[in-house]
Order: C-alpha cells, then structure tokens, then sequence
C-alpha cells in the first residue's frame, strides 16, 4: 500500500512514528514527513513557521509544494493528513476534486471547535475518515460527519508516569529538578529563554535541565538560547519531564507531555503582538493549555498555571512555583488520564490497513 502523509509539525511526526510502529510492512510513506520515517520530499526545517506573519512571507512556497503533493496522490493508495490545517485542509480540497475516489483519512483534526467554526462542513464533506484525538470534539461537528474518537497518541508514545503519592511530594525536595522547556521554534526560543535564564538565577540551589531540539548546530543554539552555561543541555523530552520535579514549558504538545507524566509545570508564552491579537478575537478560548482545556470537560478549575503575554514575567513565574498546589495537581493527573483513556496508534493503523 503506498500511503501520502503530509505531517508538517514536529508534533505530528512524534505520532506518525508511533502511528509506523502498528503499520504493516508492506505500507510505503510517501510525501511530507521527518527524513527518519522515510525519504520524504522536502526537508521539514523548510517549512518550520512561527504565526501568522511567518506564514504570509512562504505562502508561494506552499502552493507549489501543495500542488506537488496532489500529483503524488495519484499513485497512492489512500492519503493521510495529520494537523496542520492552513496547508492540509486545502490539499485536502485539491486531492478530493482531482480524485473524488480517493480515500482521505485526517488524524489529529484541525481546532475548528475553537477558531474557524467554518471548516467543520469543509472538513466533513472532504474527508472520508476524521480521526479525532479529543473526547469532545464530536460533539462540534454534524451528527452524520464521519468522526470518531481514536484515543489519544501520547498515552502511545509516554512510556513512564508519575503516580499520584510521588506528584503529591514532590514539593518537599530540598535541591529540586527543574526542566526549562522553551519550545522548538525559533520565535518562541528567543522570547521564552531571557525569562528562563534569569529564573534560573532567581532559583540557584535546583538543578536546572533545558530541552534542546537535537537538530539545532552548536552555532544556532549559541544564537537562540543565549548563554546556556548555567544550565544542563538535553534533548529528549519524555525522559526529562519524568526525571523532573517541576517544569516551565512553551505553550504546545510538550504542556500535555507534562500533564500526563505528571510533571507539575507552568505555561509560558509570548508570541508576536499581531499574532496575538487575532487569536484573541478569532477564537473564545479560554485556555492555551490542552491539559486546561480538556479539564473544562470533566472539572470546573484549570490545572496548571498559563503565564501568557503581559502577563508573563520572572516573577509571576517564580510566584507560581513558589504557591503550586501538588496535592490538587496529582488529583487533576489522575482524572486527565481516566478522560482521555487510551492511546491511538494501534486503532489509527487498523483504519489505515483495512
């Protein structure tokens, strides 16, 4: 069978190689995704865009790749689209009117429930199965859509979880460890890392971990991160969360990476002011956080701290590590995992096989 995938995130590439591990032999990658799966098209460091603004400057760019894409699509056999929706939701379009038989099957749904309500109908008649990896996201599109729920791929990929009495006592550490996790992309490096390096020197009895994509060159890290003497540099992050008693953490997949290991954490984000501002009048949410968010489903109260904006600095960061409440947070750990039950490789790798 030869599968197109176009997984564009870093984030969707972490579940395509789960998603790989459950596939039979004889399916063959072709199209957008990390050269370690395969022989993709197009090197994934091309593609990497922080917000809006980044997006307008390689929007030639993406047309021609998305037209590229198409072409491939008429050897395959079905198509897998995985997140990333201002380019796959198009391609979808395309693929769909060039080849009304093609089976396209999207895993890990674009956020239509929070933003751009309107690409629920486009989504429903343009894909042929929506693999959704939310409990409630159902519920937000028509009753005859082709939707249902797979699990989610963390629960995949996370192979060690704090119990709820080692979360519960994690405040008493006298020389605690603490990951600093400022995201992968550029943008969001270079705003998180000031903050970062002098909470670190507000707090310098801990052991202080910063998680560095491996594929950043001695140079780049030197250039985005700044003077990284103080802390210990590493690059996987599952591991490090585990091995940490608390973590500050960019906004993204890495905020529920922590909240399913059971790392208390912050959220930190700053993104462009632009940026922000149409996400706040473009979208009602209420949270950045996904473990936040998932919690409005099954409780009334957050779990974690969101630092966000003007509302970001060294001291609110040092005050809600110094005030978090892990006995709260264990509880919350507990029923975040019961909510999302099960992870979703092998389901997703049924669907594509049959």
């Amino acid at each position: 069978m030869k599968l197109l995938v176009s997984a564009l995130e870093h984030s969707a590439n972490l579940h395509l190689k789960a998603l790989k591990n459950h596939l039979p032999e004889s399916v063959e990658l072709r199209g957008i995704f990390s050269a370690e799966l395969g022989e993709p098209i197009v090197d994934l460091r091309s593609l990497a865009v922080m917000g809006f603004v980044d997006a307008l400057k390689k929007l030639r760019f993406f047309f021609k790749l998305g037209d590229r894409m198409v072409d491939l699509a008429a050897d395959a056999d079905k198509v897998l689209l995985m997140d990333s929706s201002g380019f796959n939701l198009p391609l979808a379009k395309k693929i769909k009117k060039r080849y009304p038989d093609k089976e396209i099957i999207y895993y890990i749904l674009p956020q239509a429930w929070a933003w751009r309500k309107g690409r629920i109908p486009v989504l429903a008649r343009t894909c042929d199965r929506l693999l959704s990896i939310l409990p409630f996201e159902a519920k937000h599109y028509p009753p005859d859509a082709p939707i249902e729920y797979v699990g989610h791929p963390l629960l995949d990929e996370i192979d060690t979880f704090k119990s709820p009495e080692t979360i519960a006592v994690l405040s008493g550490k006298t020389v605690p460890t603490i990951a600093y996790l400022p995201g992968s992309r550029r943008g969001e490096i270079r705003r998180l890392m000031p903050y970062f390096r002098e909470l670190r020197s507000r707090l310098p009895s801990h052991r202080a971990r910063v998680v560095v994509p491996p594929y950043f060159s001695s140079e780049e890290m030197a250039e985005l991160y700044g003077d990284l003497e103080p802390f210990e540099i590493v690059h996987e992050t599952h591991g490090t969360l585990y091995e940490s008693d608390f973590a500050f953490v960019c906004s993204g997949t890495a905020t529920l990476e922590a909240a399913l290991i059971g790392t208390p954490f912050v959220l930190a984000y700053r993104a462009k002011a632009l940026d922000a501002f149409l996400v706040r009048h473009l979208t009602d949410l209420r949270y950045a956080g996904l473990a936040n968010l998932f919690s409005l489903d099954f409780q009334e109260r957050p779990m974690h701290p969101e630092l966000i904006q003007e509302a970001l600095s060294t001291e609110a960061l040092l005050e809600a590590y110094q005030r978090y409440d892990y006995l709260r947070y264990a509880e919350d750990v507990a029923a975040l995992r019961s909510y999302l039950r099960e992870g979703s490789s092998r389901r997703v790798a049924g669907i594509i096989s049959t």
